[in-house]
């Protein structure tokens, strides 16, 4: 309802959620600090969640990626056992779970059993899907026994929303960076391979596939990789006169 303080609170609360999940996001250093900060913020995002957790499935195996309290950790747990409860429900199907822990009972009796141990009496699941190496669901237990209401469904969708499309432009980043670092790795290791190359072939008078395979020959000998010998022996023609070629090539000029 507009002008309502209990929604203009949310709002607000909403609001922080997702910038402080942002922030994290641009400066996370991988997945699992991702993962963590998503699940912290779930909290904050619908009201009456008192933990959160964060279910992935690899290769048809499930395990808890993050959590805010270790009970959250013990219900998951429970429900891998057992092969059945809502979060791999959710997981798997896609759907959105919301119920309280007695209308659980007639559906995962099971696990509705084990979670009234640790004191739940709500839980809330919905799909998590970020691309083909990441997908789950996000967990919400409530210790009241409100079954969570149709806006909180609601508020966890669009949460997710924002977070797999966050997850996804950040993993895409991410993935970019490690892609121009290995190709930055690979132009300076080709580099110093040519640049030792170009030392044989100048000092021995010899071709460039007889120098690349005096270089391979040494790595192989020595069992160093080949960037390594090359740039050894860049380092010590520097240092001298008269370079000469790796030692134990076995080859003659």
């Amino acid at each position: 309802m507009v002008g309502d303080p209990r929604m203009s609170e949310l709002l607000d609360d909403i609001r922080s959620a997702l910038v402080t999940l942002t922030a994290t996001l641009e400066t996370a250093s991988g997945t699992a600090e991702m993962l963590d900060a998503v699940c912290a913020e779930a909290v904050r995002v619908v009201p009456g969640a008192d933990m959160a957790s964060i279910t992935t499935i690899d290769e048809g195996t499930a395990r808890t990626a993050a959590y805010t309290d270790a009970r959250a950790l013990q219900v998951d747990q429970a429900q891998y056992a057992l092969g059945h409860g809502p979060c791999l429900h959710a997981a798997t199907t896609g759907e959105t779970v919301r119920l309280s822990l007695d209308t659980a009972s007639e559906i995962w009796p099971d696990f509705t059993a084990s979670a009234k141990r640790i004191g739940l009496g709500s839980y809330l699941a919905t799909p998590l899907r970020v691309d083909d190496h990441l997908s789950g669901a996000i967990n919400l237990f409530g210790f009241d026994n409100h079954g969570f209401a149709e806006l909180d469904s609601q508020l966890l969708t669009l949460y997710t929303t924002v977070v797999v499309f966050g997850l996804r432009t950040t993993r895409r980043y991410q993935q970019v960076r490690e892609l121009a670092d290995h190709l930055e790795t690979a132009m300076r290791t080709r580099a110093v391979i040519e640049q030792a190359k170009g030392i044989l072939m100048a000092t021995h008078k010899i071709t460039d596939e007889m120098a690349i395979q005096r270089l391979i020959t040494h790595s192989q000998d020595t069992n160093t990789k080949l960037r390594h010998v090359a740039a050894d022996f860049v380092r010590k023609a520097a240092s001298t006169d008269a370079p000469t070629r790796p030692p134990s090539s076995g080859d003659t000029t």
